[in-house]
């Protein structure tokens, strides 16, 4: 079971600014107050992937452009985030980025590649590759969005995300994406000095670029291991969780609420309930009560719809969003979201119809 968590409601903001939307307009707002357990009037939503392909304006914005291109323009950055807000009246403004954003600021050589994903110019599998990825670089056109953003805002919070060190240390191990991870693994098993010294890199840079967004406004951030389900609990726990943990608490003396999410971690949950986090996001792959049951009561929790429900009619959306609801009020808190990204094929009215009805509906009380 885990301990009390970090931050408390006494705490909140503790290390940020004055004029920091989380001392001000966002400290009470429904998404920081169920991340902490406080008392809620309806329960919030957002959506991973809510500024994204699914929503029409998005692909006027984007067009054919570079990704990685249009993560560092403030303006386009600041459109496409506003633009599910506007749209949707979700509960939080997710950042419009990309979890290789600091590999980029930092000197990688990474391309975004339609259709696949991150794709490294080469892969990092020796000391010397390590010690070529530099420092966070120049991220001022990004924290400028942020504090566009802010301003927009007012009382929504922005949520500001990284990659954790093992899902980026994947991508730079193996070229890209990949389904077996075996060089992943390979360094992870044989080169133990070589995997610490590439996630400990990992782990300061991404803290530097989390730390950037919080100070520029962040009201709340979101680790995302996206493939941290490929590993055993085992491996997790030895070689992955101490990096993660590192990076989540370079940040509490800020004091923002920190989502801790992967994907197909269902049996990693027990163990990404960790002190340094509040939240702890679950996936479809599991049902959100057997979720809470593995998270304990000293976290919230983020999830789970599945992201396909959408394909499904508003009726069983709104079907499969009462369970989770209900089975969400057993929780210290509930966020609602997806259990993973938005589906680029979305029918974009769905999604307002859920957050609508999801809107009208009183907090739920546990069983």
């Amino acid at each position: 079971m885990a301990v009390l968590t970090s931050v408390s409601l006494s705490e909140l903001g503790a290390g940020l600014p004055e004029n920091h939307p989380l001392r001000g307009p966002t400290r009470t707002s429904p998404l920081v107050a169920a991340a902490l357990g406080e008392s809620v009037d309806r329960t919030p939503v957002w959506f991973m992937r809510q500024a994204g392909r699914s929503l029409p304006e998005y692909r006027a914005t984007r067009g054919d452009g570079d990704m990685l291109e249009a993560c560092f323009t403030t303006e386009m950055v600041t459109e496409i985030t506003l633009q599910p807000i506007r749209r949707h009246g979700v509960d939080a403004a997710v950042l419009f980025s990309d979890i290789v954003v600091p590999l980029k600021a930092a000197g990688v050589d990474v391309t975004i590649k339609k259709g696949v994903g991150p794709v490294m110019g080469s892969p990092v599998r020796d000391a010397a590759g390590v010690a070529a990825i530099g420092e966070l670089g120049d991220v001022s056109a990004i924290t400028a969005a942020v504090r566009q953003l802010t301003a927009e805002l007012d009382d929504i919070p922005v949520i500001g995300f990284c990659g954790a060190p093992f899902t980026l240390a994947s991508y730079l191990i193996e070229g890209g994406p990949s389904r077996e991870f075996a060089h992943t693994k390979a360094i992870m098993w044989s080169q133990p000095e070589l995997w610490s010294s590439l996630l400990e890199r990992l782990t300061k840079l991404c803290g530097q670029f989390l730390r950037e967004q919080i100070l520029a406004g962040a009201s709340a951030i979101q680790l995302f291991d996206s493939w941290a389900g490929a590993l055993s609990p085992a491996d997790y726990i030895t070689s992955v969780l101490p990096h993660s943990r590192a990076l989540l608490d370079s940040v509490a003396d800020l004091g923002v609420p920190r989502v801790h999410f992967g994907v197909g971690t269902g049996e990693l949950l027990p163990f990404m309930a960790v002190p340094e986090c509040e939240v702890v996001g679950v996936d479809q792959r599991v049902s959100l009560a057997t979720g809470i049951e593995r998270i304990g009561s000293n976290h919230s929790v983020q999830g789970n719809l599945d992201p396909a429900s959408f394909f499904a009619g508003a009726a069983e959306v709104q079907r499969q969003a009462a369970q989770i609801v209900r089975a969400g009020a057993a929780a210290r808190g509930h966020i609602f979201n997806l259990g993973h990204g938005v589906l680029p094929q979305t029918d974009p009215d769905q999604i307002t119809r859920l957050v609508e009805w999801l809107h009208q509906q009183p907090p739920a009380e546990a069983d």
